[in-house]
């Protein structure tokens, strides 16, 4: 079987479409793999400052309310989602807020919530903040100051 013409198209146009397909496939896997980055990390911070519905994380919109609610502001801030461009400008600082707020109760420079805002590399150092304020060994443990040791008596 010749696939240089099939159903006449021609090959190039097949190429095309395959690399089309594949790029918008691993475009749909890499959005999938985040959200359940982000959701896992979100629900474990929830869990660390004691917040009661940290299963919010996993629900697309409530988690940004859960982000909210754990930042000091009302859920209802989310409907801002409805307003276009001034609404999600709006949401997006009342996140960064959120964040910063968090990210002090858990013992992290709350300027880390900045890191998403930053052109070009953001994404990434947000990817590494959220992971640094979920699983660090900070969160969990208090520092201690250092004890003297008395000497022994021979």
């Amino acid at each position: 079987m010749d696939f240089g013409n099939y159903m006449g198209m021609p090959r190039e146009f097949m190429l095309g479409n395959f690399v089309s397909a594949l790029a918008i496939g691993m475009a749909i896997a890499f959005g999938i793999v985040f959200y359940v980055y982000f959701a896992i990390a979100w629900q474990k911070i929830a869990r660390d400052q004691k917040y009661k519905k940290h299963w919010l994380a996993w629900i697309p919109f409530a988690n940004v309310s859960m982000i909210l609610q754990m930042g000091g502001f009302s859920w209802a801030w989310i409907f801002l989602i409805l307003v276009p461009f001034a609404g999600w400008v709006a949401i997006g600082v009342l996140s960064i807020i959120s964040q910063w707020r968090i990210f002090e109760k858990a013992k992290y420079p709350g300027w880390f919530s900045l890191s998403s805002i930053i052109p070009k590399v953001g994404f990434i150092l947000y990817v590494i903040v959220i992971g640094f304020v979920a699983w660090s060994k900070r969160v969990n443990q208090k520092i201690s100051k250092p004890t003297k040791k008395k000497p022994r008596k021979k």
